[in-house]
């Protein structure tokens, strides 16, 4: 598998399907709703690497929710790909003006949706998830799940390696200890903020007196990661 999930929101099952086993023979997993309020609960819970979005749902429209997830800070970065069976150019404009990323009209062929899919994937994964991301001698390779340095492979637990991938990926800005727990571990998973505090001590740890500077606390706020003096 590719490691990417996509979730696929459209009230028809047969479109859904036929999406499905696309996404399948390309080696993406994928999740899949009826309506805004069950893809709302997925994308909060999973928070998939892409949604196709239908824009005609029952209830809340598709552009209503993506108007909705680029409000939200935690999915505000999840790319959209609209799906629609509306031509005109004022649909198109307004589906791009709320958020999405692209624009697909129905009927399309599966192999079209595959390569626009990857098109917005490049275009909208930052580094350091897909490639190796690096900063002042410090590297991190997300394909080969390391951290090396001039002197060598680092040793960090899983939690601390999701953290540093996290701040390496979105740097010289303060992030609260609620907001790296959503993040990081998952807005799913409940634990008390202070665990936060635990395991930036122990990647300061893992980062050694060469790095450690680069996690700075915020006094009141949180944390962040920076290259610049605190």
């Amino acid at each position: 598998m590719s490691g990417k999930t996509v979730l696929i929101v459209d009230d028809e099952a047969p479109i859904r399907e036929m999406i499905a086993v696309a996404l399948e023979m390309a080696d993406y997993d994928y999740l899949e709703a009826k309506d805004a309020r069950e893809a709302h609960a997925l994308i909060v819970d999973k928070l998939p690497d892409l949604i196709l979005l239908d824009w005609m749902l029952p209830g809340t429209s598709g552009v209503e929710l993506a108007r909705r997830l680029k409000k939200e800070e935690a999915t505000a970065g999840i790319p959209i790909i609209m799906l629609t069976a509306k031509v005109e150019e004022d649909n198109k404009i307004q589906g791009l003006e709320v958020g999405a990323d692209d624009y697909i009209t129905k009927p399309f062929s599966p192999r079209e949706l595959v390569a626009r899919l990857k098109a917005v994937l490049r275009r909208t994964t930052p580094p350091g998830v897909d490639t190796p991301i690096e900063v002042d001698g410090l590297t991190l390779d997300p394909i080969g799940h390391r951290v090396t340095t001039g002197e060598g492979e680092l040793t960090m637990g899983p939690t601390e390696y999701r953290l540093l991938q996290f701040f390496m990926t979105h740097q010289e800005r303060v992030y609260t200890r609620s907001q790296l727990l959503d993040q990081v571990w998952g807005g799913n998973v409940y634990v008390e903020e202070r665990t936060v505090d635990v395991h930036i001590r122990r990647l300061r740890k893992a980062l050694g007196d060469g790095y450690d500077h680069l996690i700075q606390t915020v006094r009141g706020t949180g944390y962040r990661f920076s290259t610049r003096a605190a």
